[in-house]
């Protein structure tokens, strides 16, 4: 059994006091974060400022490790899917989805999901476990090595610029985890990703918002995908224990914090459940009964095997975007990426039936 430590399970503090323990100054430890996350280096060996005795002590307690990449796809419109695998065998899916000089990587939180989201692929497939903090920092790692971002680059020319923490699972409950990963990754002395370019999604879970956004000054997504709790109970499963009113009230008490953020409001539209023009009107009427600063992102639903619903039809989707338009909301209609490869919002799944 391997008993070396990881140390992208470490936070800046606690690799200061791994490295002060073995009886180094904490300036190694300041030498040693920027080859693990600013050079992106997994071998001790080519640590060349680090002194031979403190390499071989290294090697022999400590390692850094990337998840496995099991498969690979890269769909026509160069969506990239990983199938990524940990030390245990569990495994996760990744996506990044470029654009002309930029792109968001799209990275799990969990092995499976509890929230079993009617219309959600990950929801499909039960919860397993939670991710560790080395494992939701490595997928960005892995991404970052395929497309050949280290050292760490600048603003103006990094193509994996952003984050959006919506992949498999619900970040909110590992919320740990999730805090401590999103400060490795935002740490100016490594990765350096701006908090501002990231987004953490939510199905839910009201009492945890707050507390997630203080503690991680990342960007807020919700997925409502409903106007009312009759509508959003039968398609999310959390809307039992967490209203829409309390959901609400939560992403009010949010922004009071902070008036310049918005909330971008994750809406998934399935064909004659939610996709009306009166729907649209009762949206309007919750964003402006607790003066909410919201945008939303429409989603055309994605289909995959096994899934009941269908996909609202164009001139449908547009007439919901263009009434929220009319009341003052931007309403931009996604553009679903990387269908053909089962990478696209709600797609993700990384285990396969049996049998």
């Amino acid at each position: 059994m391997d008993t070396k430590i990881e140390l992208t399970n470490l936070s800046k503090e606690e690799l200061n006091t791994e490295i002060t323990k073995i009886g180094e100054k904490s300036f190694r430890a300041k030498q040693l974060w920027q080859w693990i996350y600013y050079r992106g280096e997994t071998d001790f060996n080519r640590m060349s400022n680090l002194s031979l005795n403190l390499r071989k002590t290294l090697s022999e307690k400590y390692k850094i490790t990337r998840p496995k990449i099991i498969t690979e796809q890269i769909s026509i419109d160069k969506t990239h899917k990983w199938l990524l695998e940990f030390e245990d065998g569990e495994r996760v899916e990744m996506v990044y989805i470029p654009e002309k000089d930029r792109g968001a990587v799209c990275i799990s939180t969990q092995v499976g999901c509890a929230m079993g989201c009617r219309f959600c692929h990950t929801g499909s497939q039960k919860f397993t476990r939670n991710l560790t903090t080395s494992e939701i920092v490595g997928q960005f790692m892995v991404a970052r090595d395929a497309y050949q971002e280290w050292p760490s680059p600048t603003d103006e020319v990094r193509y994996l610029s952003n984050i959006v923490v919506m992949g498999m699972g619900e970040p909110l409950n590992n919320l740990e985890n999730v805090v401590k990963a999103l400060n490795i990754i935002t740490d100016s002395e490594g990765i350096s990703i701006s908090r501002r370019r990231i987004t953490m999604s939510t199905s839910g879970i009201a009492p945890r918002i707050v507390e997630a956004l203080q503690r991680t000054g990342v960007r807020l997504a919700v997925s409502l995908h409903a106007p009312n709790n009759t509508i959003r109970s039968r398609i999310m499963p959390i809307n039992d224990k967490f209203k829409i009113e309390e959901l609400l009230k939560a992403c009010a008490e949010y922004q009071q914090g902070d008036h310049s953020r918005y909330i971008t409001f994750e809406y998934l539209l399935l064909k004659g459940i939610n996709d009306s023009i009166e729907n649209a009107q009762e949206l309007i009427h919750l964003m402006k009964k607790y003066k909410l600063r919201a945008l939303f992102n429409l989603i055309p639903f994605n289909p995959w095997p096994g899934c009941s619903f269908e996909t609202s039809e164009r001139k449908t989707v547009e007439a919901f975007s263009q009434e929220l338009e009319k009341a003052g909301f931007a309403a931009p209609i996604r553009v679903a990426r990387g269908q053909d490869i089962l990478a696209a919002c709600g797609q993700l799944k990384s285990k396969m039936p049996k049998g």
